[in-house]
Parts: structure tokens; sequence; C-alpha cells
């Protein structure tokens, strides 16, 4: 079947083929549900337009329908010769319908066809990776109120420091998903424009009305310039997967935690044998590996970020092809991301503390700080009351380590949250 471009005369060599078109027609597979959707839309302004007639609309509808059908049945199959899920659509509608196939393509160009169909599939990819968010803040939020005063020590420098609890740091975990989420939600707020008309960058002279197809679409608002609606591929997707990357930074530090935490050293938590792995030589082994991953995928999506940062800078304003380049990248970090988060849900509700090793960790020295506030709540100059716990940290007692450690941690006192105000997200 011929390409979108080609004409009677045109060929392409093989090699060139090969080489430009790269895995899209692989990737498009994720995309081509999505194009439908917008070709539906795009169908329905051509019959206001009066470019179509309602007659032909239904038939072109009929025909999307069935394509999806064949799609969800692994029957419909993109060539390396279609390029891309657009041509393949196309050509089977005009191999299906004749001329009538060939009028689909009117006032759109394969460029805003790759941004829309883009831009609602990143749709609900964020959709997704906000509703495992969410599931793990509500993890952390039960952890932090089923252990909120069972001692943990907290560091500085890697090293013991002070007096804290599981409670503490886990609804440090609540507050930071939140946040990400809040960055979550700008991001889908970017990604929800429509850029469906913007054609080649330069609009089309017929009259397309691109509000009918913004709210057939489910957009929240119109992408107005053309020429920025195409400069804007690329870029969109680099502020996404810059917040994806903070977003496994926050799992990439939990990692880092729970590898040691679980550690027979440490062994402040018990990592169920069910999400561990074994060794090939030692028979003894259980491994952490999964959160070995997640701590290593933190990587992969900040390289994923530089890549589609790297391809989209300096580029003149309208279409350029590099841009082809920033869809593989995209779909992985959503994918890693949306994957981490549910591991690490799964496996964080699983966890349990291990009490006793914890209740031993309450040693007196942590709270010298606690002891240097009580003896300036007793009118001593706080840098005197300083040298004096560490000249005599050796005899530090404290006779009811627990009730200190509330008086220290307490997350309802002054200045600090209340467990009871922390609310999750909302879902996208």
């Amino acid at each position: 079947m011929a390409k979108l471009w080609q004409g009677k005369t045109t060929t392409l060599h093989p090699l060139v083929e090969k080489y430009t078109v790269g895995n899209d027609y692989i990737l498009d597979m994720r995309l081509l549900p999505f194009d439908i959707e917008a070709s539906k839309a795009h169908a329905a302004a051509l019959v206001k337009a009066k470019v179509l007639k309602k007659t032909e609309y239904q038939k072109l509808v009929k025909g999307l329908n069935e394509i999806l059908a064949l799609h969800q049945s692994g029957k419909f199959v993109i060539q390396q010769s279609d390029e891309d899920c657009h041509t393949a659509i196309e050509n089977y509608l005009t191999k299906k319908y004749g001329d009538l196939g060939k009028k689909i393509h009117t006032c759109r160009s394969r460029n805003d066809q790759v941004l829309v169909a883009t831009r609602l599939y990143t749709r609900k990819k964020l959709k997704q990776v906000s509703s495992e968010l969410i599931k793990l803040q509500r993890v952390f939020l039960t952890m932090a109120k089923k252990y909120e005063f069972l001692p943990m020590p907290g560091y500085t420098h890697t090293r013991r420091a002070m007096p804290s609890s599981i409670g503490h740091w886990a609804a440090a975990y609540v507050e930071e998903l939140i946040n990400d989420h809040m960055l979550l939600e700008t991001a889908y707020k970017l990604n929800d424009q429509n850029p469906m008309g913007a054609a080649a960058g330069f609009g089309v002279n017929l009259p397309l009305d691109r509000k009918l197809t913004t709210k057939l679409l489910g957009f929240q608002r119109l992408q107005v310039n053309s020429l920025y609606a195409i400069n804007s591929r690329g870029t969109t997707e680099s502020f996404i997967l810059s917040v994806v990357t903070k977003i496994v930074m926050t799992l990439g530090r939990l990692a880092n935690e729970m590898i040691w935490f679980t550690t027979p050293e440490f062994n402040y938590f018990n990592l169920p044998a069910e999400f561990t792995t074994g060794s090939s030589i030692m028979p003894q082994k259980r491994n952490p590996d999964i959160f070995e991953i997640v701590r290593s995928n933190v990587n992969v999506i900040v390289a994923l970020q530089t890549q589609v940062k790297d391809i989209s800078k300096n580029l003149i304003s309208g279409y350029n092809r590099d841009t082809q380049l920033t869809k593989e990248p995209l779909i992985k970090g959503l994918g890693i991301a949306r994957r981490s988060l549910e591991v690490c849900a799964l496996v964080m509700s699983k966890i349990k503390p291990n009490r006793a090793v914890l209740m031993k960790s309450l040693s007196p020295e942590f709270f010298a700080v606690h002891e240097t506030n009580r003896l300036v709540k007793k009118g001593m100059a706080f840098r005197d009351a300083y040298r004096h716990v560490k000249e005599h940290l050796a005899d530090l007692k404290i006779e009811d380590p627990v009730k200190a450690l509330k008086e220290v941690v307490s997350l309802g006192g002054p200045g600090n949250l209340r467990l009871a105000d922390y609310k999750v997200s909302k879902q996208l």
C-alpha cells in the first residue's frame, strides 16, 4: 500500500526506509486506538465543514471500529512499509471504501495526528500513574497511623542522630508523594491541550471547528497557535518525563532505605520471602532484587528525560523529524513509573517493622538534644546546656524512652501536622 506522502513515481531506498521508520510501526500499536478516537472526532469536524456527508461519516466510523476490533483481537498489523498507525488506518479505509477512505486525511497532517494520538495516550497513562501514586500514599498513611510512635533512629550524614519513629518516617513519604502528585497534575494540565487542526504547523484553509474536536476528545483546552502546537512536541514530553523523574526519585530513596533497613545488620523491617530472590550458588541467600531494580530504574528514567531534552533543544520552529525519537522514551518512562509505583505499593503494604529491634534502638544518647532542651527550659543558656550534655553523655539516662520519644516526635505537637491533616491526592 502507498505511503501518505508517496507519488506515482516516488521511490524510497529500502535502507533509508528501514532507518527512518525505525521501530515506530511497532510503537504505534500502542497509539493506534487513540488515533482511531481522534479520527472519529476529525471526521465529525469534516461533516460540520461540509467536506463529508453524514452517510460518509457513518461509513468511516464503521471502518474505524472494525480496525479497533481487529487491533484488540491482535489481527491488525502495522507493517514497516506503512511507517506508522496513521498510514495503516488510512490504507485500510481506502481499500475498504475507495475514494471515501482518502477523504479522512482532509485538513490533517501526520504532524497533528501524532500529536493528538500521543496526547490522548499520555492522558490515559498519567491517570494510571496517578492511581498507583495514590495507592502508595494510602499505604504509607496507614503505616504512619499504625506505627506513629514505634521508635526508629533518625539519621544525618548516614549516622544515628535523633530519635524518630516509623510513623514520622512513613508520613514523610506521604507528604512527598502528595507533592509528587501536585507535579503530576501540572504535567497532566500541560498535556491536556488539543493540537488537532494545527496540521503541518500552519493551520488549514477550511472551516474546521477545533472547539468541536476539543469537546469530542475531552480535552480541557484548545492549543490555539498552530505553529506552537507543532513546536510543543518534544518539549511537552520532556516536562512530563521530568515530573516522572521526580516521582521515581522518591521511590529510589525508598528502595535504597529498604535495601539497608531489611539487612540482618539493621533488621528494622522484615521483607517477606515472596518479594525476594535467591542465589544460584549460596543456598542461604534471599535478595532484595525488587528494590534494586526500582533503584536502578531511577537512572533509566533520568536518562530517558535527558534523551528527550537533548533531542528537542535548539530545533527551529515547525516540524522536525528529530521529534519522532521522543515517542519511545515517553512510552518507556510512563510504563516504568507506573510499574514501579505498583510494585512499591504492593511490597510496602506487606512489610512489617521488627518491633523488638526498633525498641532496643532507642538508646539514651539519642536524647542528647532532648536533654539539652530540658536544661534550657530550666533557665540554662543553650550553649552551656549543649556543652554540659556533651561532657556527660556517658552518664545520660532516660527513664521512659517511649514517653520521651512522644515528646520529641509527636506528629500532633506544635508546628507539626497531625496525621488527620494528611489527605491523599484526588485521582486525575
